[in-house]
């Protein structure tokens, strides 16, 4: 489990902006006949043309992303944020433009274990599964695993980590370990006690698991290793990356994989541009899915002390709830995907961009990552949304 103490550290106090839009890379409304390319479409990080700043002198753009990039290698080197100070930051814009910045011998090719910034991945993966019509959201695993005689858990509880089932066997991080006779311990070892199905939000790896097993299932592959890999063919994406930990055999799905800057900055692109996923299912991806559950292990409450509310296999952040079932932002501004090593892989809806801050840091130091971008927001938000100082 993912589940992280309280760091060392305090956020700088600079928000997001808690304000919904309709342009851009803002979720589609829900359509179950929606095609992958219902979704708005961005320009590629290649190529990208000055879009909302063409008004800014090159001076003003060059002092923002001067300011970005001063203020990013000052929080690495800020002891009372992090004391692993190499990373590579990738941004991106709805327009097309782009920004890089590596402090210390991080790169965008450098191969990462990915911890939890792969609940993201696995549940794309999952949800592509769905959109093909072989799941639904309301699949029960009762329906999909002969082991699983409890009636009332489905996909989608799974998916948003409020299935009841958090417990997890010792199975989950032995590498020669059966991945389907693992799933069905997690079962025996939950199924006596967990709560109710949707009355609990328990950050955990057994929900992807077990969600994970369903979609094999579905789609008559033996393992997971062959999920992922039709799907990368199929999408173009993460060509070097593996889901290989503790191993191919007995994968983590909640964390993983291996994976580049440039790879997860591809997945993030398909993502805001709609060019994966159904119309409908993305906005399912991103919505708010914990709905009543009471919040029982939280690793943005102790990492942020606010209280983030989950979608399928990400977070959307509200900076503004400083305590316990105190999230109040709505739909999601920005979703994320934060790992325990402290990368952060993140869509903000708002301000039309998305980004990857890639790093391996110590284990435990999952929201220094967060910590590092926020120390670069306010200059940030101006070169996303192209306004320009004075």
């Amino acid at each position: 489990m993912y589940a992280l103490p309280r760091l060392r550290f305090l956020l700088p106090l600079v928000l997001v902006t808690a304000c919904s839009s309709s342009e851009g890379v803002t979720p589609p409304p829900p359509s179950d006949a929606g095609a992958a390319g219902d979704a708005p479409i961005a320009p590629t990080v290649d190529g990208g043309t000055d879009g909302a700043t063409s008004g800014c002198s090159a001076a003003q753009k060059q002092a923002i992303t001067d300011s970005m990039s001063a203020k990013l290698d000052a929080a690495a080197t800020d002891p009372a944020i992090t004391k692993t100070p190499d990373f590579t930051l990738l941004l991106e814009t709805e327009d097309g433009r782009s920004y890089a910045h590596s402090h210390g011998s991080s790169t965008a090719t450098t191969v990462y274990e990915s911890a939890s910034t792969s609940k993201l991945i696995a549940a794309a993966v999952i949800l592509d599964v769905l959109d093909q019509g072989l799941l639904t959201l309301e699949t029960k695993a009762h329906d999909l695993l002969p082991f699983w005689t409890e009636t009332t858990v489905t996909l989608r509880h799974l998916l948003s980590f409020t299935s009841g089932f958090s417990d997890e066997p010792l199975c989950i991080n032995l590498p020669g370990a059966d991945f389907e006779t693992c799933v069905e311990s997690m079962y025996t070892k939950n199924a006596a006690t967990a709560p109710a199905a949707g009355s609990q939000f328990y950050y955990s790896s057994v929900h992807l698991q077990v969600a994970g097993l369903m979609a094999m299932k579905a789609k008559k592959v033996a393992t997971w290793t062959d999920l992922f890999e039709a799907w990368k063919t199929k999408t173009g994406l993460f060509p070097t990356a593996k889901f290989d930990l503790p191993s191919a055999s007995n994968p983590r799905l909640a964390g993983g994989v291996h994976w580049t800057a440039t790879e997860y900055l591809g997945f993030l692109r398909a993502l805001a541009k709609g060019t994966i996923l159904k119309a409908a299912t993305r906005t399912e991806l991103f919505a708010n899915q914990r709905g009543a559950a009471v919040v029982m292990a939280s690793p943005a409450s102790r990492g942020t002390g606010e209280d983030w509310a989950y979608g399928l296999g990400n977070w959307l952040e509200c900076p503004g709830a400083k305590g316990p079932n105190t999230y109040n932002c709505g739909s999601g501004h920005r979703n994320s995907s934060a790992g325990a090593y402290g990368a952060y892989p993140f869509i903000d809806f708002d301000h039309h961009y998305f980004g990857i801050l890639a790093r391996q840091g110590e284990l435990a130091t999952g929201f220094e990552g967060v910590a590092i971008v926020r120390a670069a927001q306010a200059p940030t938000t101006q070169w996303a949304d192209g306004t320009c100082t004075p």
